[in-house]
């Protein structure tokens, strides 16, 4: 069986692509995004493994459902995983999508047999200054005004701030990043920093001891791109940088990140 299949699971979307049958493979967004960000490479990923992509709750197609730590939001994609008999998975996150995927692995070793983080910044001392629409969306008073009245050219500008090459942004992802609410995205944040605060991530995966993989943009502007050496310690870790790449890989450069993702998957 390898038809797409969209179903909902523990008050999460969930969509299946490739053969049942295949090595799971589990995608995780960053925060302010949904399932959407992945859909560039889901059919490269999908002749190859059996690709689940969740929408995070209040993202996406899944409703809000606080609380919004890390490790609770480990724990909901782990009931996921449970309910549909799948694991171990190769967890791949993009951005703090990677601290689930991680947080996963930490609660859960029996549900991951590797990770595969993407832009995911190692810890909050390496995140450089928003730019200036991001900064607009969020900062209050005005912030929560200006986001309830996003346009849609307004959230493929915000998008399009994160990325350092063209993109094209199709309609289903910026209809998934519009159903996210400003207290909900807030929220997440700030959960998101404080996973990080209390250990950064090669710290973490260093203690999980899986086979991992790390792929960053060199033009990333949200996270120092020099901070991806610090996943160099992890003993095994496998760094790879994308150049002339911002923070969405899956977007402004899909063939390399698929073929990165198939070949790590494939050596694992």
């Amino acid at each position: 069986m390898s038809d797409y299949l969209v179903e909902h699971a523990h008050g999460m979307h969930v969509v299946r692509d490739g053969p049942r049958k295949a090595p799971p493979l589990l995608l995780i967004h960053g925060s302010g995004a949904s399932g959407g960000f992945w859909s560039p490479v889901v059919p490269a990923l999908a002749e190859h493994h059996h690709v689940v992509t969740v929408d995070l709750p209040g993202c996406g197609q899944s409703p809000p459902s606080p609380p919004y730590d890390v490790p609770v939001q480990a724990g909901r994609v782990a009931a996921v995983l449970d309910g549909l008999g799948l694991g171990p998975v190769a967890a791949v996150g993009h951005s703090s999508g990677g601290y689930v995927a991680t947080a996963l692995a930490e609660q859960r070793p029996d549900l991951v047999s590797s990770l595969a983080l993407i832009s995911t910044g190692p810890s909050p001392d390496a995140l450089l200054p928003e730019p200036f629409l991001l900064r607009l969306l969020l900062a209050p008073p005005l912030g929560p005004l200006i986001w309830s009245c996003r346009s849609d050219a307004v959230i493929r500008k915000g998008i399009r701030a994160t990325a350092a090459r063209p993109v094209d942004i199709p309609d289903d992802l910026v209809a998934g990043v519009r159903g996210i609410t400003y207290r909900t995205f807030r929220a997440v944040l700030r959960r998101n920093t404080a996973y990080v605060a209390e250990r950064g991530v090669p710290e973490r995966l260093a203690a999980l001891g899986l086979p991992a993989l790390v792929l960053f943009g060199t033009a990333d502007p949200r996270w120092d791109p020099s901070s991806v050496r610090r996943y160099e310690a992890v003993p095994g870790a496998r760094v790879e940088m994308l150049p002339g790449v911002g923070h969405v890989p899956t977007l402004e450069a899909p063939g390399p990140t698929g073929d990165l993702l198939l070949g790590f998957t494939a050596a694992g």
